[in-house]
């Protein structure tokens, strides 16, 4: 298993301005839904934030999380869409 916080900090680690929304999907801690907002994902394609986001959690997407559903943002997207300080809930 794999906490949220855990899952936070690592992305936190490449992206330290993310902003990560996680949901434990089915109480296992082992599939996830997330949303991550950072001003890294500016000028990348939807690939491209996904796999920075992919890359910060290495090992852990091949052993303890088995399943991540990703949405990921710029800042400017977010506040777009009306999720800019959405909170945790995990």
């Amino acid at each position: 298993m794999i906490t949220a916080d855990e899952i936070r900090g690592l992305i936190q680690q490449a992206m330290p301005d993310a902003q990560v929304d996680l949901e434990d999907l089915t109480g296992g801690a082992d599939h996830w839904r997330a949303v991550v907002v950072s001003q890294a994902f500016d000028g990348r394609s939807r690939i491209e934030q996904h796999q920075l986001v992919y890359a910060s959690l290495g090992d852990e997407m091949k052993g303890r999380i088995h399943a991540l559903q990703l949405k990921t943002l710029t800042p400017a997207q977010a506040a777009q869409a009306g999720l800019a300080s959405t909170p945790s809930k995990e």
